[in-house]
Order: C-alpha cells, then structure tokens, then sequence
C-alpha cells in the first residue's frame, strides 16, 4: 500500500539542541529512511517550516535548519505531525504561531492523520481538533494543557493516545513509540517490529503503559516525618499500617495522617503503595528475579496482587514492564 506523505512541522524558533530536536529527529529517523526491503513504496517524509527561509534562526550553537516545503505543504500531506511548540506559548501562554493553527485545521479538514509529540498537543488544541477527545503530552506539562483546554480529555499517566485521526504522545521517548505504532497501523506488527529491530528499541510499547514517571513520593520536608519514611522504605516487605507508622513518629494515626497529607499531598495508604510499586519497578528494571519475589521484596504479595496493581496503576503487566527494560 502507499503510505503517503508525513509533514513534519518546524517552527521558526524551535530551541536547538535541545529536546526539541530529539523529538523532531523521531518522525525524521522512523519515516524518513526509506526501507524498501521492508515496504516499498516507503513514506514520503517533508520537514515543513512555518515560516519562509529558514526553519529557525541559529541556535546557541550555531545550528539551523532549513527546508524547501512549508505550510501549504502541511495542508496536503497525508500524516501531519507536530513534534514541538515555541517554549513560550507553553509556559507563557503566548499566542500559536496564527499560520500554523489555520494549517492544521486546514490539513484535517482535508483527511490528513494529525499526530503531536510531547507539547505539539498544543497546538492540535488550539487548532480546535482535540475538543471532546483523549489526549496527552510530556507528564511535566499536562496540567496547563489541561488548564488552557478544558476542553480536551488530558490523561497525563500513558505513553501516547490512538484516536483514530488525531494522536497524541508523550515526550521524548514516547513520541517514539507512537510512531513505531503508526508503523504498525499502516504496514503491520512485522514491519514495524523490524524497523525497531534497526533502531535497538523496544518492539511495542503499548499506549496504555505508563509514562515512567517516579512514583515515589519526595521524601517529606518535615523533618518529624523523615525518619519514619526512610525507615518505612527500608522495611516495604513488612505488612505495614498506618498505625504502625504513627506510632514509630510518637504520634496519633490522626495526626500522622495529616502531616503527611501536608507534607506529600497523599494519603499515607497512598504513600505506601507508591513505594511498593517504586521498588516493584525498581527490582523489574535491575534484577531477573521471579515476579512472586517481586511481590514479596516490595510488600504487594503474591503475583496475581502485583499484576493487579501494576496494570491498575502502571498500565501494563510486570512482565512486559521488565521487557521495556532489557538488562
């Protein structure tokens, strides 16, 4: 089949070096190598400034991108994706490039996919297509997507989001399994299997796994509270309560219970399945131990109970999260 033409959006002040760079390079790496021992044809990849001349002014390090295709190009191409926004219109609050938004509309209301990595989801919001849909971004900038967009479902916990016409990723990383993932949409699982093969990445991240984000809490600030939680880490094979705990801080289960909460803004029950599942991870990601040890070392018990709160709480089995981690 042909896959057609991917756009890759630019923006003129894209920071470079930067993350930016990194996500922008993802589509370029998955869809601008032709692989014709896989597909053939193989996609048809256009970086598209938003501007005429060059892509963005030199960065700090004297490095600038330039492109023949703009953003008329964007409107016509089959796959639009938008890897990045101006840092500015994130954390500022500052107005999307006008051109930018009306080409994305543009694009989508000709049949394009519109796809985002990390804060391109901006964008896709402003342009209006991610009203009344699931969607993500980077974890450390969901909250003001979600502020900005009341209308847009945010869920900050997962790696990337398949609406059918318009996807969403998380950062970095992420943007990289979602391509992989369109891979598979278009060309199936052993095109893309072997096109990650090439790459030294994981086959298949689903969408629904987690973004690794550390769920641990931060240890307290308050000092009265920072002996017990270092002592309680050390001890998380230990059936452990909340009584247990107020008790080794002098203190009443009440009392504890709102120190903490002040202190971490959860619950102390919360505290402690935040821990497990962090050492859970932890053991995962370092050790070949059995997934019943697992259970056992970081206090979730049996195996059924850690699949239980991994696929609750992490998105995916502990098996396939030991797999995203090759030793």
């Amino acid at each position: 089949m042909s896959v057609g033409t991917v756009a890759v959006v630019v923006t003129e002040d894209i920071d470079l070096p930067s993350w930016d760079l990194y996500e922008m390079s993802i589509p370029c790496t998955v869809f601008g190598k032709p692989q014709p021992d896989l597909a053939d044809p193989w996609y048809d990849l256009r970086l598209c400034g938003t501007s005429e001349g060059p892509a963005n002014a030199p960065g700090p390090f004297g490095l600038a991108l330039r492109s023949q295709y703009g953003l008329d190009d964007v409107v016509g191409a089959d796959t639009v994706i938008v890897p990045s926004v101006p840092d500015p219109c994130v954390e500022e609050g500052l107005p999307m490039p006008a051109g930018l938004v009306k080409a994305l509309r543009r694009a989508h209301e000709a049949g394009a996919r519109m796809v985002s990595l990390c804060t391109g989801a901006f964008a896709l919001a402003e342009a209006g297509l991610l009203d009344g849909r699931r969607a993500t971004a980077h974890w450390m900038h969901t909250a003001q997507l979600a502020e900005r967009y009341p209308r847009v479902e945010v869920d900050d916990s997962v790696l990337y989001v398949d609406e059918g016409d318009v996807l969403t990723s998380a950062g970095l990383t992420a943007g990289l399994d979602l391509c992989l993932h369109l891979v598979r949409r278009d060309l199936g699982a052993h095109v893309a299997n072997q096109l990650a093969r090439r790459m030294v990445v994981p086959a298949h991240r689903p969408g629904g796994q987690a973004q690794f984000v550390d769920l641990s809490v931060p240890a307290a600030d308050d000092d009265g509270l920072a002996p017990v939680l270092q002592w309680a880490r050390a001890n998380l094979d230990r059936p452990l309560t909340v009584d247990d705990l107020a008790r080794r801080a002098s203190m009443s289960a009440r009392t504890f219970y709102r120190r903490l909460h002040a202190a971490t803004g959860t619950t102390p029950l919360q505290w402690l399945l935040n821990q497990r599942l962090a050492r859970a991870q932890a053991l995962l990601e370092s050790t070949g131990l059995p997934i019943e040890k697992v259970g056992e070392l970081s206090g979730l018990g049996t195996a059924n109970n850690l699949r239980h709160h991994f696929l609750k709480h992490v998105g995916v089995s502990p098996g396939d999260y030991r797999r995203a981690f090759p030793r």
